[in-house]
C-alpha cells in the first residue's frame, strides 16, 4: 500500500475560539491515538490535506510532527466535515504498528464485461471500497473484482471476494455489484414464448 507524508505541528487543548483561528489560518485540528499511547493533538495545512482526503485512494500516512526525524505511521479513522461547504473541519488519526495487522478500507476496480450486459441486462455497483484486513506488507492498493462471468439477476457479494494474506472483514453480505433483468430482456422473453 502507498505512503503519504504529512506535515503536522503539535497544539494544545483549545477552546472554540483557539480551534475557529486554526481554522481560518488554513489549518485543521487532528488527533492520534492508539497503541497504547498518549492522545496526540496537532495541526496539519488544509491544503495538504486535501491531497490524502480528495481521492478514492487508501494511504498509509506518515506523520511528521514537529519536524520529527522519525515519522508516526497511522491510517485515518474519521473525518468531520461541514455541512455547506464540505471543508474538512477535524481528523481523528490511528496509529498502527508494522507488525500488527491492520484494517483499512480499500477501492474496488471492477474489470471485465459482465456476460448478463451483453443479454440486454443492466449492470450496477453498490459499493466502491471495502474494509480489509492484514499485515501492512500485504495490504492491496486496491481491489479488482472481474465481472466476466456476471450472468442476468446475479451479484457479487464481499463474502466472494478472496485475497492472498488479507481478509475481507466487510459484512459478507454486503452487495458489490450485479446484473439486473431490464424491461426489454422480460418482454422478448414473453414474445419468445
Amino acid at each position: 500500500m502507498q505512503h503519504f507524508e504529512l506535515k503536522g505541528t503539535t497544539r494544545k487543548v483549545g477552546n472554540k475560539a483557539v480551534i475557529k483561528a486554526f481554522r481560518r489560518e488554513g489549518l485543521v485540528p487532528c488527533n492520534l491515538y492508539g497503541l497504547g499511547m498518549e492522545n496526540v493533538l496537532f495541526t496539519v495545512n488544509a491544503k495538504e490535506l486535501k491531497a490524502l482526503t480528495d481521492t478514492p485512494k487508501s494511504f498509509i500516512v506518515d506523520l511528521v510532527l514537529d519536524g520529527a526525524k522519525k515519522a508516526q505511521t497511522a491510517v485515518l479513522h474519521e473525518l468531520q466535515w461541514h455541512p455547506v461547504t464540505d471543508a474538512c473541519l477535524h481528523v481523528d488519526f490511528l496509529a498502527v504498528d508494522e507488525k500488527k495487522p491492520i484494517a483499512i478500507s480499500v477501492p474496488l476496480v471492477i474489470a471485465g464485461h459482465a456476460k448478463g450486459v451483453q443479454q440486454g441486462g443492466k449492470f450496477y455497483q453498490n459499493a466502491r471500497s471495502i474494509k480489509v484486513c492484514a499485515a501492512m506488507k500485504d495490504l492491496p492498493d486496491e481491489v479488482t473484482v472481474d465481472i466476466t462471468d456476471l450472468g442476468l439477476d446475479k451479484r457479487i457479494k464481499a463474502g466472494d471476494i478472496q485475497l492472498k494474506n488479507v481478509a475481507v472483514v466487510s459484512d459478507k453480505d454486503t452487495i458489490i455489484c450485479g446484473v439486473k433483468t431490464t424491461r426489454n430482456v422480460t418482454a422478448a422473453a414473453a414474445t419468445e414464448e
